[in-house]
């Protein structure tokens, strides 16, 4: 019987670290590929390659998605306007369909026969790996380690991790679960699934507190070229510096802490901690700038697009004829969503201060009280009478009732 050759979505966090060795075990002989997808996180990176080998692994990956994921994944997710629930930047979500792409890519050419997650049997992410395996690898079979192992707990997990010397960084005393992108970090676990209990100063990872965050605030010009951030304070910047930046601006001024209870794929409601001090920015700037210059049904239509995309994104299913249908609409509604946004950070505030674009629909000639008016007023009479007139008819008709 053939030796199973395994590629393992690897982080080096508590649950891939620990799933190695597992894996030896119940597949005797089996070789582990580790694989590990670079989305800008700065957690856990370090001595990656030595860490999984020393684990178990035969081989290991360390794959740069960076500029893809930031050009090919969030800029879509921007110009969508997609936030999950109207609140969730969806960093972790976004990221999923790109690492198990990149598996399923190491897999193919390392002629894998089986890809494996850390996921768990009742979060999301266990949606939106497999389902990217099924449309990418179809002939491939998946284990999901975390649905069938002994452990019940990640207290049994750190036990385990220590009696076999595997290194980790979660403890019993710090036990968040944390998954760290360039586009935001979510923190689970712990004293937070409390909803009643406030974070702990240490559950965040990068933000300032609001109330620690500087005195004097953080003015910053954002521009925008067809829907698509590319220049800040008059310097055009590449995607990824420029989202590195806004996160370093906006994590100084505690700007993106999210507090969360939100409806999981899985049917359950969990509370989420997040950090996107970037994301919030740009989702918040990028708004602003369509306001100006999106027509009013099109700006209004696509506020239920934007529900859809999220949903999309959330549910694993990026690489579907659905989403690719949606960006056609989305990329068609951004043409004239060109200009720049100003915006003041303060203590965990984002606020408006200007925007101007050179295909704005405002003309204020229209819109002032001043002498300069230019409204025909007049008109406004005719048009209410047979704008109201269905509504005026029937209350003619059903008085009384």
């Amino acid at each position: 019987m053939s030796k199973e050759k395994i590629a393992v979505a690897y982080s080096g966090g508590l649950d891939t670290s620990v799933m190695i060795k597992w894996l030896k075990d119940k597949y005797e002989g089996a070789e582990i590929v580790a694989v590990t997808g670079n989305l800008g996180q700065k957690m856990e990176i370090d001595n990656l390659e030595p860490k999984a080998i020393a684990t178990g692994a035969k081989s290991f990956h360390f794959v740069d998605l960076r500029k893809t994921f930031v050009e090919d994944y969030i800029w879509k997710a921007l110009k969508a306007g997609a936030l999950y629930e109207d609140v969730y930047p969806l960093a972790t979500a976004l990221g999923r369909p790109l690492l198990a792409k990149a598996l399923v890519d190491v897999a193919l050419a390392e002629g894998c026969t089986m890809l494996t997650h850390g996921c768990t049997g009742k979060g999301n992410d266990q949606v939106r790996f497999e389902v990217t395996f099924a449309a990418l690898a179809p002939q491939m079979s998946v284990i999901a380690p975390l649905r069938i192992w002994e452990f019940t707990s990640r207290e049994q997990e750190i036990a385990y991790a220590m009696e076999h010397n595997i290194p980790v960084s979660a403890t019993k005393k710090n036990p968040y679960s944390i998954d760290e992108n360039i586009w935001g970090i979510s923190i689970e676990c712990g004293v937070l699934e409390d909803p009643m209990v406030a974070p702990p100063a240490d559950a965040y990872q990068i933000t300032t507190a609001p109330e620690l965050a500087p005195d004097e605030p953080t003015v910053v010009d954002i521009e925008f070229l067809q829907g698509v951030p590319v220049a800040l304070d008059g310097q055009m910047m590449e995607g990824l510096d420029l989202i590195v930046k806004l996160n370093e601006l906006g994590a100084k001024n505690g700007v993106g802490r999210l507090d969360m209870i939100e409806n999981r794929v899985v049917g359950i409601k969990s509370r989420e901690i997040y950090e996107a001090p970037a994301a919030t920015i740009l989702h918040f700037a990028h708004r602003e700038l369509e306001r100006l210059t999106l027509e009013k049904s099109v700006f209004q239509y696509k506020k239920n697009i934007s529900q859809d995309y999220a949903n999309i994104i959330y549910s694993g299913t990026w690489f579907s004829p659905m989403r690719q249908a949606l960006d056609a609409f989305v990329d068609e509604t951004q043409k004239p969503v060109t200009g720049m946004v100003r915006l003041k950070l303060y203590k965990g505030n984002v606020t408006l201060l200007g925007r101007t674009s050179p295909n704005s629909l405002y003309n204020e000639a229209l819109a002032t009280y001043t002498e300069a008016d230019t409204f025909d007023h007049k008109s406004a009479e005719g048009f209410i009478k047979i704008y109201g007139l269905g509504l005026k008819t029937f209350h003619e008709v059903n008085k009384g009732n």
